[in-house]
């Protein structure tokens, strides 16, 4: 297709033919098809072709092209397969965005705004998201890393914690509501003993207040049934939701997995708001009946037999601790995504370390000033430990990798790293050894600095998996303790890798961090609690409750503090505070 007001002269076409001499890697093509080859300046994302310079300023200017999706040089797509369009995916998979967007009916969402967290089209992109106010990505460039992502296993994890809290509302509601009749029919039995000592005048009066009591069961009923019929029309949207995400993902179809992602996302927060609602409205009162001792005197005078009177329920206990956390703030100018801190330790300069996996990146937090200094990586970490004084041990589960890093009270920079044979994910190091967790298949190695792996530990005697999601890991000179979130249990293990124990009391162990010999603290990232666990894994205590979403810790013995950080899919401005507890 010819473009209006684009001539090339005859000198140039010799080298602007195709077969030229001098042909480009990405050009023009709408030019391509005049056989005129000229480089590419930018790209239509409807149209799905590179465009020249004047092909792309003129783009947009006929009517039917004027919310067409541009990308200039920067942005465009560095790869050009005029046998392939650009609409599939370089595996050879076709893209499966076919969502219509909520504001544009008529067009497909393809873009994903990052600012705004929301799933856009075209024409969004056009007059809403451009690019100079938005950071806008293209879903088919972003979707492959939500493949049996963190994302995805939080929205599963969101779905089923959202799921057992309707439950546990309804469990509660027909608590409530037994009670409630219970005590009801108490109180008649009581208006009927009473009304057996007063004469015939009284039938009217009994009758009144029996209709009270009718009234409020009633009512309790209404209010049982509303709410058994809310938590199960949530709990079905949510299973399917569930049950899309999973079949998605086993399909590896990631585009639409992205996508119904988000959309589980927004169901969850919706339904968040619903049984919140129904957790302050659907409340029920208990009643005893109290009589009215000047009816028995004055019969004539009274209008009411008595009353209803609600109970006074006992108060719900305080919370074991109470403590108010001192807060420092994880977040730098740099960051260009919300902080997500999987790994945590501090150094004898009481300099706090951290692993920043979306922003990919370890931070070294000055705990007095709040100073931060920082190390962009070239993929997301996950774990961090220290090795000496003055080096870290950072894993890289992206590619298969172990960094060290060397750090001064003024910069961190890299050093040498370890290939390792699977998803490392959790690390520890104690006197020369590192004990290392992998996911895919899950199993625990301990090895020495230079990455010799003396010991791998991976089923039991009956040549089951020992580990199922074995996230994090923590050291002393005698044992070793991993926290599993699939198996939901904290696993001790010796030097040599023998098992020695078991805590299976814990919901969804995730940080964990060893407070001396004889016990070792775990977060619970499901009821938002901090235990300590006796180093047998025999007993547990809970030394904080009400910890927003807790993830990675880390024990400073030598100040007395528990360093706890939050990871909060639905909040995630609540992450970039790191949260020290003073004597815990």
């Amino acid at each position: 297709m010819s473009v209006p007001g684009k001539k090339a002269s005859q000198k140039l076409l010799s080298t602007l033919f195709r077969g030229g001499a001098e042909d480009f890697d990405i050009f023009c093509e709408q030019c391509d098809r005049d056989d005129i080859r000229l480089p590419a300046f930018g790209y239509c994302v409807d149209c799905e072709e590179h465009l020249c310079k004047t092909c792309f300023n003129t783009h947009t200017r006929p009517k039917p092209l004027r919310h067409h999706q541009l990308l200039d040089k920067d942005h465009m797509p560095q790869k050009q397969d005029l046998q392939i369009s650009y609409k599939f995916k370089s595996g050879g998979h076709a893209c499966e965005l076919f969502k219509p967007c909520n504001k544009h009916t008529k067009e497909v969402i393809k873009f994903y705004c990052h600012d705004h967290n929301t799933l856009i089209c075209s024409v969004c992109v056009t007059l809403e998201h451009t690019p100079i106010s938005c950071h806008v990505d293209y879903i088919p460039d972003i979707s492959g890393q939500t493949l049996d992502s963190i994302e995805f296993t939080e929205t599963l994890r969101d779905i089923d914690k959202l799921t057992d809290k309707c439950c546990q509302i309804t469990t509660n509601i027909k608590q409530r509501v037994a009670k409630s009749t219970a005590s009801l029919k108490d109180a008649i039995a009581e208006i009927e003993n009473f009304r057996k000592e007063i004469s015939k005048r009284l039938d009217e009066l009994e009758m009144t207040v029996k209709d009270n009591a009718t009234k409020i069961q009633q009512d309790n009923n209404y209010k049982l049934k509303t709410t058994e019929t809310t938590c199960d029309d949530i709990k079905k949207s949510l299973q399917a939701s569930a049950d899309t995400l999973k079949q998605l993902n086993t399909n590896k179809k990631s585009d639409q997995l992205f996508t119904e992602l988000k959309i589980a996302q927004q169901l969850i927060i919706h339904n968040v708001n619903i049984t919140t609602q129904l957790q302050t409205t659907n409340d029920v009162d208990e009643f005893n009946f109290e009589s009215n001792q000047a009816i028995r005197n004055l019969l004539q005078n009274e209008t009411l037999l008595g009353t209803l009177i609600k109970k006074e329920l006992r108060k719900p206990a305080e919370p074991k601790n109470k403590i108010t956390p001192r807060k420092i703030s994880a977040k730098t100018s740099s960051d260009r995504n919300d902080c997500w801190i999987n790994g945590i330790t501090v150094s004898h300069q009481n300099q706090l370390f951290v692993a920043d996996y979306k922003n990919k990146s370890i931070k070294m937090i000055d705990r007095k000033s709040g100073e931060i200094k920082q190390l962009q990586l070239q993929t997301n970490p996950w774990d961090i430990t220290m090795v000496t004084r003055d080096t870290l041990a950072v894993t890289l589960p992206d590619i298969y990798t172990i960094q060290f890093i060397s750090f001064s009270s003024k910069s961190l920079s890299l050093k040498s790293n370890l290939k390792v044979d699977g998803e490392c994910h959790g690390i520890s190091h104690h006197q020369g050894k590192h004990a290392v967790t992998f996911l895919y298949p899950a199993k625990l190695q301990i090895m020495n600095l230079k990455g010799n792996i003396k010991i791998t530990v991976e089923k039991d005697s009956n040549a089951d998996s020992i580990f199922s999601l074995p996230y994090h890991v923590t050291t002393n000179s005698h044992s070793i303790y991993v926290s599993d979130k699939g198996k939901k249990e904290v696993i001790w293990f010796n030097w040599q890798g023998e098992m020695m124990g078991r805590n299976v009391d814990i919901e969804s162990p995730r940080g964990i961090s060893l407070i001396d010999e004889g016990s070792l603290f775990v977060s619970d990232n499901f009821t938002n609690c901090i235990f300590r666990v006796s180093g047998d894994c025999k007993n547990r205590i809970t030394i904080l409750e009400d910890v927003d979403s807790p993830e990675a810790i880390c024990w400073c013995a030598e100040t007395s503090t528990l360093c706890v950080c939050t990871n909060k899919a639905f909040y995630p401005e609540r992450n970039h505070h790191i949260k020290l507890y003073k004597n815990v």
